[in-house]
């Protein structure tokens, strides 16, 4: 028994006139579509975000290998594309409509291990550098009928990811889709899943119903043109190939020569400019949800870097709070420095004896001067020291908090895995760094700081100053007003019988300065942490590149 074939009324190009010359320009704006939409990312790991990315990858896949391509050149051949489940019996199809062995056919799975697609070979020059070629096996040959390529893609349901996911992108580059089912399988899930995508895009759809036992043939002919219908549908032309039993080899000649004629038909240069205009068109209209839904994910993802950036911003309150307080009660001191402070005390001719019991400051000897001077290093060293630990604390306590805060239930969508890619190494280097250099600037500028504060002041309190500063040194007077500032209190009172309120101003001043610099070094974690979210994707106006971009796309069709 032949094949049954479909009715004329359904043919599929009979719906679209032939297209006519594509503008420069709409080439041009699907091409910089393309090029925003490749360079669109999801970086946060949000709800919905594996669906937005594998929607994109489509998208990719129909701008690349489908509209790019025929826009480029319109009368290249219809590309047909046979696509089905494991075992529908594509490659035998293909073998059998070319009358010769194109494309492995057999029992192992996946059955189609290499995708293969055939044209005439004066085609051969127009489908050149179509992306597709660079997957698939490309064979010429005379029996395919000129105007039309066939494509035997992967198993749709493969069992290798690899060739589903060949198989998929291969029906984004159709021109017309030809879907090879089985009596045995027409009902699963798969093959609707597939020709519901195909109808959402506007492509051209065929079905073939393969392996149909002959006394089964009108029930189940009948019930997939119900199914059909049912998914408005009816006009899929449908072709019958009954089981022809257990055979190895082609198909016969009267089986599938109805889809012959009808292959041929479709190469009429009238026919095939045809259904590639109304894919075109098709795949052109259903861009639209398609770009819209792309936008949608990417102003989930601006949202969910607001969120946080704001709980950035949030956890680091506290630990703000505690580097100043941290400060003020005088950390800095503690250990090193209070050791070093009691050895330049007892160190006969240094700190010690340079106020009288009466109050006035002792004369300065040069001698004495100059001791005081050298002996201070250790000291300024130590500051150094522990002023640099005192700031990679505030930052890592500050670190340590965003990493909890940004992990614990009600964090906000995407925020715990947005962290776990923050590297800690990373951040103990920049922290170290940025704490040195805080640190040195702090002790050379204090220095300054003295000599600009011994140059105010009334008459009385500038000499008393100046004797302080010839007793000590200006170096031996840093280091007093640093170790103050630092929390000694032994260094405070010695400053304050010293130069009085100007000394207290010092003191405060300098403990001011590094209360900010605690508190920028654990600001500087949180900008750190915020400043991965500072890329296009997540900027303001993201989402309304991409709906801008189509936008113009649309103003040309």
């Amino acid at each position: 028994m032949g094949a049954v074939s479909y009715s004329p009324e359904h043919d599929v190009t009979d719906v679209a006139a032939p297209p006519a010359p594509v503008a420069p320009s709409l080439l041009d704006a699907v091409r910089d579509l393309r090029r925003d939409v490749e360079a669109t990312s999801f970086p946060l790991d949000i709800d919905g975000v594996d669906a937005a990315r594998a929607s994109r990858t489509r998208l990719l896949d129909q701008l690349s290998d489908h509209l790019l391509p025929r826009l480029a050149e319109l009368s290249a051949p219809a590309i047909v594309v046979l696509a089905g489940s494991t075992g529908a019996g594509k490659s035998t199809l293909v073998n059998s409509l070319l009358g010769t062995e194109v494309s492995e056919a057999g029992v192992l799975r996946p059955t189609t291990r290499q995708a293969v697609i055939a044209h005439h070979p004066d085609d051969g020059e127009l489908l050149a550098g179509h992306p597709v070629l660079e997957d698939v096996k490309v064979v010429s040959h005379e029996s395919v009928p000129r105007g039309v390529a066939l494509l035997d893609a992967p198993d749709l349901d493969s069992v290798l990811e690899s060739n589903r996911a060949t198989a998929h992108r291969l029906l984004e580059a159709a021109d017309l889709w030809l879907f090879v089912t089985t009596a045995a399988r027409y009902g699963d899930a798969l093959p609707w899943q597939v020709l519901a995508g195909a109808m959402e895009r506007g492509a051209s759809v065929a079905m073939v119903l393969n392996r149909v036992p002959v006394e089964s043939l009108p029930a189940v002919r009948g019930d997939l043109l119900v199914r059909l219908r049912e998914r408005g549908m009816q006009g899929v032309p449908l072709f019958v190939v009954p089981d022809a039993g257990p055979q190895q080899g082609p198909l016969s000649t009267a089986s599938v020569a109805p889809i012959k004629r009808w292959l041929t038909m479709l190469a009429g240069p009238d026919r095939a400019r045809a259904v590639i205009a109304r894919t075109l068109r098709g795949s052109l209209g259903a861009l639209r949800p398609w770009v819209d839904t792309q936008a949608d994910a990417v102003q989930d993802q601006v949202d969910a870097a607001d969120a946080l950036r704001a709980a950035i911003g949030a956890a680091l309150s506290g630990p703000t709070d505690a580097a100043r307080a941290a400060v003020h009660r005088g950390v800095v001191a503690d250990g090193a420095v209070t050791a070093r402070w009691t050895e330049l005390v007892a160190g006969a001719g240094r700190f010690a004896h340079v106020v009288r019991p009466s109050g006035r400051i002792r004369a300065a000897r040069r001698r004495t001067t100059r001791l005081r001077e050298a002996s201070v290093g250790p000291l300024l060293a130590d500051l150094q020291q522990a002023a640099v630990a005192n700031l990679e604390r505030a930052g890592a306590a500050a670190e340590r908090e965003l990493r909890e805060r940004l992990s614990a239930r009600g964090a906000p969508d995407g925020a715990a895995g947005f962290v776990a890619s923050w590297p800690s190494d990373d951040r103990r280097s920049a922290r170290a760094t940025r704490a040195d250099s805080i640190a040195t600037a702090w002790i050379d500028g204090a220095r300054l700081a003295v000599l600009a504060a011994l140059a105010e002041g009334d008459p009385r309190a500038l000499k008393r100053s100046a004797r302080a500063a010839k007793a000590l040194g200006d170096r031996a007077l840093a280091a007093l007003v640093l170790a103050a500032a630092a929390g000694l209190a032994p260094a405070a009172e010695l400053l304050t019988e010293l130069l009085g309120d100007a000394g207290d101003a010092l003191r405060d001043q300098l403990r001011a300065e590094l209360e900010a610099h605690a508190a920028a070094q654990v600001e500087a974690e949180g900008a750190a942490l915020a400043a991965l979210l500072d890329v296009p994707d997540l900027a303001a106006d993201a989402a309304s590149r991409l709906r801008l971009r189509f936008a113009v796309l649309r103003g040309l069709t």
